[in-house]
């Protein structure tokens, strides 16, 4: 199973004692592969270096960098599909390029790719937990 994990999911998920804890060992325990294109390595280095520090940022790119379990993908074009917050679109068009199944956020903005057509579904991280 391909799955794109917006920002937010990837950040909160490091924290040991957080909820979403259990979707990064599942990553870990290779239940799900990860989606990732450049943009989308960029954000996450942004955000969790800003607000966890490059220590933290440096571990879970280290991991990226080993496992077997990531798709890294390099959209070509840009699909468009979240109007009402273009920088999301990079996590769509990742899914999107990647076939993948599942992209697992909890921002509203990506609503907008219901009845789009194409094959990612949008879940939020506690429907994931469950479908795990």
């Amino acid at each position: 199973m391909r799955v794109v994990l917006d920002t937010n999911v990837i950040l909160q998920a490091r924290a040991a004692g957080h909820p979403y804890h259990a979707i990064l060992q599942a990553w870990l325990n290779r239940r799900f592969s990860l989606v990732v294109s450049t943009e989308i390595m960029l954000e996450y280095e942004e955000v969790i270096t800003e607000r966890a520090g490059a220590a933290r940022w440096s571990i879970l790119e280290k991991l990226l960098d080993i496992s077997d379990n990531v798709v890294r993908v390099s959209p070509s074009y840009r699909f468009r599909l979240i109007p009402g917050d273009l920088d999301d679109n990079k996590f769509a068009d990742g899914a999107v390029v990647a076939d993948a199944e599942y992209i697992v956020t909890a921002d509203n903005h990506f609503k907008a790719m219901h009845g789009s057509g194409f094959k990612p579904q949008v879940l939020t991280p506690e429907a994931f937990m469950t479908l795990l």
